[in-house]
């Protein structure tokens, strides 16, 4: 099982300028392949390798990967206020079509698409790959719906090479998703837990995933299906303490969970009521004091073994981000030359 060969036909990275793509680039590019980023935005680390298509265009992206000898799917609409709400169908689901087209017109036949933990809903213990799917927003549902496209595309000529990586929660340097909000709260001294905190939060440093996505590219022929997480999971008391030891803050203040939920029914109808965006809903709430833990066993059998521990990644990125330091730690950034650039930035 080889990867597709570095200097045969570059690697196409639709969504490449975003936050994983751009981490995912960089490995890439580390180890010697031939890259084409392929986004509706410029890449600011590599505007050289850019090509400007937005996965909803079928012959801008069919112009966009000519040439390539495997594409990963990377691009999506994911923040949890999206509106209008057609946006997750367009982006997701015929973006993930219209993947398939281009791949099938161009005869690509390796395929690398980015899911979500999110199409397993809210599951109250640890889930694996075998789990029922039954997603509760429009992300995750629109997610299982762009796998089902890729299986089917897949499944018409059994040379064809599938990998759907399902990652939980992704944090790291540069990112501004939920990880990054709490950490931000707590950076400024206002250290919140909503309800025991004992919930249990799965969680991916974008370093170790992007390692990940590089492996699969040495995936053989048929569907491979796999969670990324990065373990030991920790609950929610355990993240706060680690923030606040890593920062030198005290304790953090406790909601119940009640609270909470009804803070965010106000900012729900805040938000409808000015169009502003705010960074409390009932969803986020929910999500923040729910368990949120998954399997990640199967991946072991690709001999696949992350570089960074979990409470290491997290440690750098909360210093990197708010202790405003010039590296990381160099038990991290050495490792890797790569992950030491996008540390730095």
């Amino acid at each position: 099982m080889s990867a597709v060969s570095s200097r045969e036909r570059c690697v196409g990275v639709i969504g490449g300028s975003g936050f994983i793509g751009t981490w995912l680039v960089d490995l890439l590019l580390t180890r010697d392949h031939a890259v084409r980023i392929i986004d509706v935005n410029p890449s600011q680390s590599h505007p050289d390798l850019w090509v400007a298509a937005d996965v909803r265009h079928r012959d801008a992206l069919y112009a966009a990967c000519r040439g390539c000898g495997a594409l990963y799917n990377l691009a999506a609409e994911h923040r949890d206020d999206v509106r209008p709400v057609d946006l997750y169908h367009q982006v997701n689901v015929m973006g993930a079509h219209n993947t398939c087209d281009v791949a099938e017109r161009l005869g690509i036949d390796r395929l690398v698409f980015t899911s979500t933990v999110a199409v397993y809903g809210l599951p109250e213990n640890e889930v694996d790959e075998t789990a029922p799917v039954r997603p509760f927003n429009d992300y995750g549902r629109t997610k299982l719906e762009a796998e089902q496209a890729f299986r089917a595309w897949a499944e018409r000529a059994p040379r064809r090479s599938l990998t759907i990586v399902r990652p939980t929660v992704v944090f790291g340097p540069g990112n501004r998703g939920n990880v990054y909000l709490l950490l931000e709260q707590i950076a400024g001294g206002r250290s919140i837990v909503i309800g025991d905190g004992r919930n249990r939060k799965s969680m991916a440093y974008v370093g170790n995933l992007a390692e990940f996505l590089v492996h699969a590219l040495g995936f053989g022929p048929g569907v491979h299906l796999y969670n990324y997480v990065d373990k030991p999971d920790l609950d929610m008391n355990g993240l706060v303490a680690l923030a606040n030891q890593t920062l030198g803050r005290g304790r953090p203040m406790r909601i119940p969970y009640a609270l909470g939920m009804a803070a965010g029914s106000v900012c729900d109808w805040l938000a409808r009521a000015t169009g502003q965006q705010l960074p409390i809903s009932r969803i986020r709430v929910k999500k923040y004091a729910a368990n949120t833990r998954f399997a990640a066993d199967r991946i072991a059998s690709t001999a696949f073994k992350p570089r960074h521990s979990l409470q290491d990644a997290l440690a750098a990125t909360i210093r990197h981000e708010f202790a405003h330091e010039d590296r990381s730690p160099q038990d991290l950034a050495a490792q890797d030359p790569s992950l030491a650039r996008r540390l730095d930035r």
